[in-house]
């Protein structure tokens, strides 16, 4: 498998479309740029789906990849190692701030095992019937995945991608349920813009202390070492430095822009993964949305790299997808005026009307 070959199966949203937008905004009774970044998505959305005026957001979803890292057992997460499934089982049990958005929001949650590390009988089988491996190797010392793998995980989002198109979800909002996760997306986005590990060491959603941040630092500052020489192939880095969880969100963000389905991204995992896949195929973030800011400084370059403006920044750092589903309502909030607002009368139009009725 060869990721680069994406570039010649992804189009961009169809300007033709776009522009017929614009000209609709133009004739709405208010005036254009009175609902600031609200006219922008609209316009998006329009492009995205090739239609004038742009359709309801009727079926989103809520697609959350899983997964443990290895790089967890050095003490850089706020979770203690290999203990994802336990955010999966929460979410499942709707007692996390993802499960509660997501039913406020009435929107469905799809949980994928890519990489958990935890025996499969802990959670439904519908959760962990796809999963790659048990855990991802520790990137400081030892590739997360082997070749295989990372070629089956990637081909397992490109199929969950495709399942989500084919049954109707017509957006996407992408989110994690990981330990270490945020380790191994700083390294691949460190890695990807040519910076040093303290540059992009956050703190992760769950929080960590400083001596915590100091070993994450030097996790990703080892990991990084490991991820340079393989830049030049993107399978490849995902399976020394990734894991099962970030390479099938690259295989899933990729297959999504194929089959022309708007994503929100959440935080910095998302985010890296996005950036993987914008180094195989440069016009696929143009069918993503940036939901919010996360707090994490890697997520600010990658995003910065890829030109993706984040709608939200109301210092959510939960993670989890949690960010990306705040900005749901923004997006549904854009298709719904950008359809409905009426169009201005024109003058002659107006002026024909009244006298129509002194006649009378």
């Amino acid at each position: 498998m060869n990721l680069d070959d994406f570039s010649d199966l992804i189009e961009r949203p169809d300007g033709g479309v776009r522009r017929d937008a614009e000209e609709r905004r133009e004739r709405q009774i208010v005036p254009p740029g009175a609902l600031g970044r609200l006219d922008e998505l609209g316009e998006w959305l329009s492009a995205a789906q090739q239609a004038v005026p742009v359709k309801p957001i009727l079926q989103p979803r809520v697609v959350l990849f899983a997964g443990d890292h290895g790089v967890a057992e050095l003490g850089v997460s706020g979770r203690a190692a290999g203990t994802a499934h336990e955010l999966v089982r929460a979410t499942l049990e709707g007692a996390t701030p993802l499960a509660v958005l997501a039913r406020q929001f009435s929107v469905p949650v799809r949980i994928v095992d890519a990489g958990l590390d935890c025996e499969p009988e802990l959670l439904p089988e519908s959760v962990v019937r796809h999963r790659v491996r048990r855990g991802s190797g520790r990137i400081d010392i030892e590739d997360a995945l082997t070749a295989e793998e990372a070629e089956q995980a990637v081909r397992l989002g490109i199929a969950i991608a495709d399942e989500e198109a084919d049954s109707g979800t017509d957006l996407v909002v992408l989110g994690d349920l990981s330990v270490g996760g945020t380790t191994a997306a700083a390294t691949l986005i460190a890695a990807l813009c040519g910076t040093d590990a303290s540059v992009v060491t956050g703190r992760g959603g769950a929080g960590i202390d400083d001596l915590a941040w100091m070993r994450k630092c030097a996790a990703i500052r080892d990991s990084l070492r490991r991820a340079r020489p393989v830049l030049g192939d993107q399978l490849e880095l995902l399976a020394t430095v990734g894991g099962a969880d970030l390479a099938a969100t690259t295989g899933f963000l990729l297959q999504c822009a194929v089959r022309r389905l708007p994503v929100i991204l959440d935080g910095v995992v998302s985010s890296a993964c996005a950036l993987v896949a914008q180094r195989a195929a440069f016009r696929a973030p143009d069918w993503w949305l940036a939901g919010q800011v996360s707090g994490e400084p890697a997520q600010t370059k990658a995003l910065d790299r890829m030109a993706l403006n984040p709608l939200l920044d109301h210092g959510v750092i939960v993670g989890e997808g949690s960010g990306a589903l705040l900005a749901l309502p923004l997006v549904q909030a854009a298709a719904a005026l950008a359809a409905e607002l009426p169009e201005r009368v024109p003058a002659d139009e107006d002026d024909a009307s009244k006298t129509d009725t002194d006649d009378d």
